[in-house]
């Protein structure tokens, strides 16, 4: 039967099937030990099947399995897409969501090794080095060609109780690769840091940005609390499709803040200041509402992120309908009137049934 194991470090892999991958040899005669063994791998002179599974689907790049992949084909190893027919040395399971939003329902059979890791099988090791700083192998998502994905910085110094990143990566936000490392050329650029702004040398890494010319989308958000003068002059520089921002915590005041950066910011579309807007996670109805409706009011394009969507009232999955479904929440201006919220309401009732 397969085995199984948490670790993504492929040394241990090495170490424990010493004897067994031999027979995957393309040498003329047998390492007379480990380390000949270990050298060979390195060498390109031992080849293996490598499998793949993005257990999120592949709506969006797994940027662990682009690195592996890398890794194992610039050792000559092949690469593939798991599939249950023929037989893998290796198979590669990665997961970022939980099982909430992504059950790992792939029952494989055809592996003699199988490694599963990610935020979404919970905690565990990191890519040793010398995968972590790999280019991305992007040929495994040939739709998202044109695009590099990466993080030049790890860490976060907020200590979100919802969010893992601080415990995670360190209540530090510090630079782990330069923009180089991932980024050759593409028309756009991808970033997957926490909060890149915390970082102590986060103004030379937005002027590298800017240098490049690629088109940047902080995916993460930037921590608006963190915006001066100097880097905001630095964002205007370059260009960015869309530029996110977020208000989880509904007893911050962030009015201040954002109302200060479309002072300094030379953005001013509503559809490319998208704020995340976190509900369902301590705050009331009206403390979400009241968050939206201020930053439509500011000139911002809220965007409702719902915490365990499962477990969230009627109310606020409506609410993040109503938001996130542009042509709707520019139609009906006020939430009170959308269709299925006067439903819910009874025609007019206070929402504390729902």
């Amino acid at each position: 039967s397969a085995g199984s194991t948490n670790s993504a470090d492929f040394g241990k892999i090495v170490n424990a099937n010493f004897i067994f991958l031999l027979r995957f040899s393309r040498l003329p005669s047998l390492p007379s030990s480990l380390e000949d063994f270990k050298q060979a791998l390195r060498e390109g002179n031992i080849s293996m099947r490598i499998g793949l599974v993005d257990v999120d689907s592949r709506n969006w790049p797994n940027l662990c399995l682009m690195k592996l992949s890398a890794y194992h084909k610039a050792h000559g190893n092949r690469v593939e897409w798991w599939k249950p027919e023929g037989c893998y040395d290796l198979v590669y399971k990665s997961r970022v969501f939980t099982d909430t939003y992504s059950k790992d329902s792939i029952y494989i059979a055809n592996a003699d090794k199988i490694i599963r890791g990610g935020t979404g099988y919970g905690p565990g090791p990191d890519l040793p080095d010398e995968i972590e700083h790999q280019r991305p192998d992007y040929s495994l998502y040939p739709q998202f060609s044109g695009t590099a994905y990466g993080f030049l910085t790890r860490g976060c110094p907020r200590q979100c109780s919802f969010c893992i990143v601080s415990g995670k990566e360190g209540r530090q936000s510090r630079q782990v690769a330069e923009l180089s490392e991932f980024w050759n050329g593409q028309r756009e650029i991808k970033l997957l840091d926490a909060n890149l702004l915390a970082c102590p040398e986060h103004e030379r890494m937005l002027r590298q940005l800017a240098e490049s010319r690629a088109c940047i989308d902080f995916t993460q958000g930037l921590d608006i609390r963190l915006i001066t003068p100097d880097n905001t002059a630095l964002l205007n520089r370059m260009r960015i499709k869309t530029i996110h921002f977020a208000w989880d915590n509904p007893c911050t005041d962030l009015t201040g803040p954002f109302r200060r950066f479309l002072e300094l910011s030379n953005i001013h579309d509503v559809r490319r200041l998208k704020v995340y807007v976190l509900t369902n996670y301590g705050s009331t109805h009206e403390e979400d509402l009241y968050r939206v409706e201020t930053l439509r009011g500011l000139g911002y394009d809220p965007y409702v992120m719902v915490y365990d969507r499962p477990s969230a009232p009627p109310i606020t999955r409506h609410l993040q309908r109503w938001v996130n479904n542009k042509r709707i929440f520019y139609s009906v201006p006020h939430f009170a009137d959308y269709e299925p919220v006067k439903k819910l309401a009874g025609g007019g009732t206070a929402f504390a049934s729902a």
